[in-house]
């Protein structure tokens, strides 16, 4: 983002490093802020997660055990004719397309604690949008050459100290669990308190003909110890989610993707760009205070500008399972898949879908932003491409930070 100003509370600042897998290009490092007045320490953050996982156990007990639901959601889904209580029991999974709520104005997204557990978050599957070599071949002559593969490489652990406000997001489709990656993003209205996640349009809307998923949330430094499948059968709730599950009461995507996004991508694809404004289960904490949160830069700065971009996510088709987090480093061409649509960001890269919606980086003047994120890429996945982040993409944003980022 442009300027944001800074929390008059004092802040520690978190790197999270990146080796480019090139000899182009040394590293590139990232810095988040936190500031919720915790000491700056490996066992301050894991207690920190722990107490999280404690204050959703004691909030169970010390509730009725019914699910609260906000009036104007429920006032929503009436309007529909959708039963709210139906829709906490299960109704939710009648995709009728007559009630495939799809408009703009329609989202809904009521909390139901205890969805998202351990072993359904495992059974999601990537939202992958890839393009064929016809289409990613068509230069219009704008493309620049298609990049060398990037090999993935993966993140260190714990990721709550070397990319906490990198995480998973899941929602529910007509096809059953599916996953993609998000990035929590500062709020340039509520400085210091966002509760903003930046991921890809196709990770919370279906696209042309379609409509919003369901179930939306977003779990950040998902697995933070990068276990295997078989070391997660004894994994604590902690580990799997070190900072709780963070519920969108709302979200927000372009137009153009709703109109115009497809199965590859389509004409949406250059506009596959979605801000999520999310909840806890549990817990009084904003986002940022949880985990910190990146600016975002909305010049949409030319391929030619930029030394290095890398991008963050959670890979989950082969050869990767979306357990562990992985990044990659290049220097971005662009990829223009008809003239009559913006030019895309492109970069080499051999994450697989699942890592979709997740944050693209650069660093200027030592202060690091989310330029892009990930939204189509090959069938062979040697290269990912993501949205420029112009006027559109500020619309969508400062939409989201003033109508709802105050919540």
């Amino acid at each position: 983002m442009r300027s944001t100003p800074t929390p008059a509370t004092p802040c520690r600042r978190r790197r999270f490093g990146l080796t480019a897998a090139t000899g182009l290009f040394a590293a590139l490092a990232l810095t988040a802020t936190a500031c919720d007045g915790a000491a700056d320490s490996a066992g301050a953050r894991a207690d920190a997660a722990a107490s999280k996982a404690a204050e959703a156990a004691e909030a169970a007990e010390a509730g009725d055990g019914k699910i609260q639901i906000p009036a104007e959601i429920a006032d929503k889904l009436k309007e529909h004719g959708i039963d709210l209580d139906k829709w906490k029991d299960g109704a939710w999974k009648d995709w009728d397309k007559d009630k495939w709520l799809s408009e703009a104005k329609d989202f809904v997204n009521p909390v139901i604690e205890g969805l998202w557990k351990p072993d359904r978050m495992q059974s999601a599957k990537e939202a992958n949008k890839t393009v064929t070599t016809q289409d990613a071949s068509a230069d219009q002559g704008v493309s620049d050459p298609e990049p060398a593969p990037v090999q993935a490489t993966a993140e260190k652990t714990p990721y709550h100290e070397n990319a906490a406000p990198v995480g998973k997001v899941f929602f529910d489709t007509p096809d059953g669990p599916a996953v993609c990656s998000g990035t929590v993003v500062k709020d340039v209205n509520h400085p210091g308190k966002s509760n903003l996640v930046w991921t890809a349009g196709h990770c919370v809307h279906a696209g042309q003909g379609g409509g919003w998923y369901r179930n939306i949330a977003f779990v950040p430094a998902y697995n933070d110890l990068g276990k295997s499948q078989a070391e997660l059968g004894n994994a604590t709730p902690t580990e799997i989610a070190p900072y709780g599950n963070w519920w969108a009461d709302w979200v927000s995507t372009s137009n153009e993707w709703i109109q115009g996004g497809s199965e590859t991508g389509g004409a949406g694809a250059a506009y596959d760009y979605s801000v999520l404004h999310v909840q806890p289960e549990a817990g009084a904490k904003s986002l940022e205070e949880t985990t910190g949160a990146l600016d975002v830069d909305f010049s949409a700065p030319s391929a030619t500008e930029v030394a290095t971009m890398g991008a963050w996510g959670y890979p989950a088709a082969p050869p990767f399972n979306g357990l562990q987090m992985f990044k990659c480093a290049d220097r971005p061409g662009r990829l223009s898949l008809s003239p009559a649509l913006p030019t895309m960001y492109r970069i080499g890269c051999t994450m697989t879908g699942g890592s979709s919606g997740g944050g693209w980086f650069r660093v200027l003047n030592g202060n690091t932003t989310l330029v892009s994120n990930t939204s189509i890429g090959p069938e062979d996945n040697t290269w990912l491409a993501g949205p420029q982040l112009g006027t559109g993409a500020e619309s969508v944003y400062q939409y989201m930070s003033k109508t709802y980022g105050g919540r």
